[in-house]
């Protein structure tokens, strides 16, 4: 059965992740519609040709997405991965990166889509509202850390489960035991990933 996914966030590296693994099994796996902020047109336009998509959503840049993809719609505008999060698929990924992925998170499961969840902000920044709009199955976490923990209780009773401990497996403060002294600029100073101030020290 093909299962058909919508990406939000097609060009940040989980989206671009997602995409490779769809190519690596086209039988099992249709993309309907990606978005993205538009900063990176021409990889939007790649991944749309690449993917055979309907839909395409961008914060920018979409005359420039129209003019080379005159068979897509183009949903622009800040309300465009909301907007695409609501048309009916198997499977929302929402790896779009900050709290502006919250209301596609609650467009998706408000349609009754499966929303695949590496938007850690969505349940940050509402976590209440996202878990009571969640039927049960309807989320699944695919970022790292939340995943690895979902893993972890599969098979599990939860009422046996008193505690969950997630060690630390790199970053500035690998080999330091004293962080009373840490400054915001050894936080960002991430010996791994550029991932942008706000997602580097949350």
């Amino acid at each position: 059965m093909t299962r058909q996914l919508i990406i939000l966030g097609s060009t940040g590296s989980i989206g671009v992740q997602a995409l490779e693994i769809v190519a690596a099994n086209p039988d099992r796996f249709t993309v309907v519609a990606i978005t993205s902020a538009g900063s990176q047109p021409d990889l939007v336009i790649e991944q749309a040709r690449k993917f055979k998509v309907k839909v395409v959503g961008v914060n920018k840049n979409a005359d420039q997405i129209r003019a080379a993809l005159p068979e897509v719609k183009v949903v622009d505008g800040p309300n465009a991965s909301t907007e695409i999060a609501a048309i009916s698929c198997d499977v929302v990924l929402n790896a779009i990166t900050g709290s502006i992925g919250l209301a596609p998170t609650l467009a998706a499961l408000d349609a009754d889509n499966r929303v695949a969840l590496a938007n850690k902000e969505s349940l940050v920044a509402g976590g209440d509202i996202v878990t009571s709009r969640a039927k049960s199955d309807q989320l699944l976490p695919v970022d790292s850390e939340h995943s690895a923990l979902w893993q972890a209780l599969i098979g599990e009773k939860k009422s046996q489960v008193s505690k969950l401990i997630l060690t630390a497996s790199g970053g500035p403060f690998r080999d330091r035991s004293d962080l009373e002294s840490v400054t915001v600029a050894e936080a960002l100073s991430h010996p791994t990933w550029v991932m942008g101030p706000v997602v580097t020290i949350n």
